[in-house]
């Protein structure tokens, strides 16, 4: 077996219920994990739209995860479990999607990360690229999965 994350609020590559979107109730979704490499002290998380007008577009930063987690429960309250980043929206915690009305379908993926580190020497608050540099050299493997969310 590999390191894989998987969703348990939806299936792999298929439509986000509205519940997880800023449609919805904006609650994260359930999301749960397997096999981490060797020497994995803690974990990471990025939740991203690559379909985005204007580029990739982070809706979630969570960083500090406890390396003996193996799961996510849904609505993830902020500072609960680890620490949040400032998002695309300037919020620190989950805001889920809502792409542009009439725009397609949009891809939503979730990044997880398995670090040698039980702490990434951030702040609480920190930006996409503090925690994209945070990570370099503590990355031993990520996995991600995909949902995808429609507005019309």
């Amino acid at each position: 077996m590999s390191f894989r994350v998987r969703p348990l609020s939806f299936n792999e590559g298929e439509a986000i219920p509205v519940r997880y979107t800023g449609d919805g109730d904006n609650l994260s979704p359930a999301l749960a994990w397997e096999d981490p490499p060797s020497g994995t002290r803690s974990f990471a998380l990025v939740v991203d739209d690559p379909d985005a007008p204007n580029g990739t577009f982070t809706h979630w930063l969570l960083w500090d995860i406890p390396g003996s987690l193996r799961e996510l429960p849904e609505g993830v309250v902020s500072g609960t479990l680890g620490h949040d980043g400032v998002n695309d929206f300037g919020q620190p915690a989950y805001v889920g999607p809502c792409p542009p009305k009439g725009h397609g379908a949009h891809r939503y993926q979730f990044k997880l990360y398995a670090l040698d580190t039980s702490r990434l020497m951030l702040p609480e608050g920190a930006k996409r690229f503090e925690f994209d540099k945070a990570l370099h050299g503590h990355d031993l493997e990520e996995s991600w999965a995909t949902g995808k969310y429609e507005r019309t």
